[in-house]
């Protein structure tokens, strides 16, 4: 590997106009096609297989003016004093549901007056508006008819508000997220001590992103696209394009101080950093990718594009970024900043760095560092206990937003049920009275607990199929909700076994519901494949089984302590006003699935690069614990300053206005930031100590099965070797008892 990757340096650096001409290409055609091929975005969740979307398909098939799974919108109108139901009030309701039915893509909307939507003291009424067409197709043409509609009852002194999946457009990206790529440059700034060793990462990031969001723009012209999964994509796109493109940059930096040419540093540069680069990618890869075992499309999309971006970031490292090496050449170690000195972030410094010392006192204290690592993610990870799930609805919306107004006012007229209601499908095709099937449906259903009222049946022309909106007493994201939707299911057999009609619950809640639940169990299976990959990934790369374990079990405890600070912060609350969290709720349920699949891609970029240095000092001749010091040394302060630019570019995401991408943003930053620190930089050389040589043990008839391929790049020693290489060549030949560079023989401890 390291080979192969040493000969790509060094062509992308002989060969950089043409690598910069074809990148620049490869950018303007995929800019051509996200200007030409790109569709809408979805906002639709659905599962193939689950209840509630084999009720919208048969919905589709009987009555397709049903719409269940279309977009909605409710408009709610309130009197601050006096009844909707006097003259002119009900008068200018009713002219502006009028003007409501006559908006763009509006299939219908109920008159409150008619249809029972005016609350008991007449104070607040509200009407359901059906579209022709899916969430994601609402166009803002739709939209602004609809406000302009409604809005002619504030005229008459009548407060208007607005919900549903119909009024919110689909997200923009927010001039707060680039807060995160401002720290990353002021990071690599301080790191390097030079603007063009700094500029380098944040342009080859950069170029990643515009590449990856172009292919998603072009996707979203073919296949259903979640309106999340481009800032999903950025969000990760610029982490660890910044990332990778740093750790290759700083080796870079690192050989040429030691006296390599341009070429030969640009080779050895991706052919030891690269190399770490790519299995961490690898690993990013497959977490995202297995996102598709779920089964369940918008993940799958999420993950998949996600993926794509970050093997874009990995491929641009290995090219495009030797190839500007080329250009600047032994300019990389100048530019300097004045007040900052230009440094070597590998090097010595001319003494003891931080991070040396650091992990000196680790290894002095490896029991205790151990003990209190585990011992503070044990107490970070207690209030993921309570963690409950759920999908962002109006109830999560922003205090003054007009889809909370709205929903708070329903909930005071008519009860919380009333924003999370049940369709409730009814086949009496194969029933010998399909009208009578359905009214005792309709009878057994309303005497249950926890429901509020059943609607009169709407039925399909060849009256056979029925429809129903069961109301509950509780709202769509509470657990009583969750259990009435279970008790209608559990009557299915007994109904069908009475009436000869089928029964299935479906509708917004019904879904998100199922959502939940699907996503809930796939957790387990999910981890077990991309945690069983992953370390036969790791195995390869460091030939160890101590270390994939250890890098596993790392991962656990950062999980569920990020776990824990997302149920501490989004569901009960703690320093939400510091960090403008607006409500608190249910996690959305789409969180422990991604963070898993994200953050251990991530903790493995960690794990890789600085466990890798690690062992390239092993193989290379040093004792364990010299190895443990010195690879720490090389890699601290690349990892650390990685590590801040990672957090920030996340945390940038904690002030959007989204409720799913703040939370992902936090938990990524806090996820990123106990693994880093207290994981991979405090647990990981302690245990690497405590194991000594064991850590690199394998079996020997394991051994000779694997593929040997040079992550630490031990096949890259020789002319012109490195001044510590022939050092320790020289120790290993003149004194038999020095420590064995086993680069010399090729064997593996």
């Amino acid at each position: 590997m390291a080979t192969y990757l040493y000969r790509l340096g060094r062509t992308a650096y002989r060969r950089r106009r043409l690598v910069v001409a074809l990148w620049v290409v490869v950018l303007a055609l995929i800019g051509a096609g996200a200007a030409t091929l790109s569709g809408p975005t979805s906002e639709t969740f659905s599962i193939p297989g689950t209840e509630s979307q084999k009720a919208v398909d048969l919905l589709r098939e009987r009555m397709p003016g049903a719409g269940a799974d279309a977009a909605t919108a409710r408009v709610v109108f309130t009197a601050t004093d006096g009844s909707l139901t006097e003259a002119a009030r009900r008068q200018a309701v009713t002219a502006a549901v009028q003007r409501i039915t006559k908006a763009p893509q509006v299939a219908q909307a109920s008159d409150p007056f008619i249809r029972g939507g005016v609350s008991q003291d007449g104070r607040t009424a509200y009407t359901q508006v059906a579209y022709s067409v899916q969430p994601g197709e609402v166009t803002d043409e739709a939209r602004d008819g609809l406000f302009a509609a409604a809005g002619a009852a504030r005229d008459a002194g009548i407060g208007v508000e607005f919900g549903g999946t119909a009024v919110e457009g689909a997200p923009e990206q927010s001039a707060t997220e680039i807060i995160g790529l401002v720290v990353a440059a002021v990071v690599l700034v301080i790191t390097f001590g030079s603007l063009v060793a700094a500029g380098f990462p944040l342009l080859t990031a950069l170029l990643s992103v515009m590449i990856g969001i172009g292919c998603i723009q072009i996707a979203t012209g073919f296949i259903n696209v979640s309106s999340s999964t481009p800032t999903l994509a950025l969000m990760l796109g610029l982490a660890v394009g910044v990332d990778y493109a740093l750790f290759i940059t700083s080796r870079y930096r690192h050989e040429l101080s030691l006296g390599s040419d341009g070429e030969q540093a640009a080779g050895r540069a991706v052919g030891t950093a690269g190399s770490a680069v790519v299995f961490a990618g690898l690993t990013v890869v497959i977490a995202l990718a297995a996102l598709s075992v779920v089964g369940i499309p918008f993940l799958t999309s999420m993950g998949l594009a996600a993926a794509g971006t970050v093997a874009v970031a990995v491929i641009v490292a290995l090219t495009l970024l030797p190839a500007l090496f080329g250009f600047a050449g032994r300019r990389l170690l100048g530019g300097r900043i004045p007040g900052l000195r230009a440094r070597d972030p590998e090097g010595d410094g001319g003494g003891p760095t931080v991070g040396q010392r650091w992990a000196r006192l680790i290894v002095r204290r490896r029991a205790i560092a151990v003990v209190l690592s585990v011992l503070a993610l044990g107490l970070l990870a207690v209030p993921a206990a309570d963690l409950r799930l759920g999908l962002p609805t109006d109830a999560t919306a922003a205090p003054d937003s007009t889809q909370r107004r709205a929903y708070d006012q329903l909930t005071t007229g008519f009860g919380p049920g009333f924003n999370g209601p049940l369709l409730l499908v009814v086949d009496g095709s194969a029933s010998a009275d399909p009208r009578a099937a359905v009214g005792e449906v309709s009878r057994t259903v309303a005497a249950l607990p926890g429901v509020a009222a059943v609607t009169t049946p709407t039925f399909n022309p060849a009256g056979n199929t029925a429809t129903l909106s069961v109301t509950p007493t509780s709202g769509p994201s509470d657990a009583a909700t969750e259990d009435l939707v279970h008790t209608i299911r559990g009557q299915a057999a007994a109904i069908r076994a009475a009436t000869g009609a089928s029964t299935a619950i479906t509708g917004e809640t019904a879904i998100n519901i199922d959502v939940s639940e699907k996503l809930s169990d796939a957790l387990l299976p999910y981890l077990a494949v991309v945690v069983g990959l992953a370390f036969v990934l790791l195995v390869l790369v460091f030939r160890s089984i101590l270390v994939p374990l250890k890098a596993t079990a790392g991962f656990l405890l950062s999980v569920v302590a990020t776990f824990g600070a997302v149920v501490a912060v989004f569901q009960w609350g703690w320093l939400m006003d510091v960090l403008g969290v607006a409500t608190t709720g249910p996690i959305v349920s789409i969180l422990p699935i991604f963070l898993i699949g994200v953050l251990f891609g991530l903790a493995m970029d960690y794990e890789v690069f600085l466990v890798t240095r690690m062992r390239e000092e092993f193989v290379h001749g040093l004792e364990p614990d010299d190895a443990v010091v010195t690879g720490f040394r090389h890699g601290a302060r690349v990892v650390t300053a990685a590590a801040i630019i990672m957090i920030s570019v996340f945390a940038g995401f904690i002030l959007s206005d989204q409720a799913i991408i703040q939370s992902i943003g936090f938990a990524l930053s806090f996820g990123v930031l106990v693994d880093a620190f207290v994981v991979r930089m405090t647990l990981v050389p302690a245990v690497m100590s405590l194991a000594g040589r064991h850590a690199w043990w394998l079996p020997a008839w394991l051994n000779r099965l694997l593929p040997d391929i040079d992550v630490e790049g031990k096949q890259l020693i020789g002319p012109p070797a490195l001044p510590e290489q022939r050092a320790h060549a020289t120790a290993a030949a003149g004194d038999p008892t020095a420590p064995h560079d086993i680069s010399a023989t090729g064997h593996h401890p």
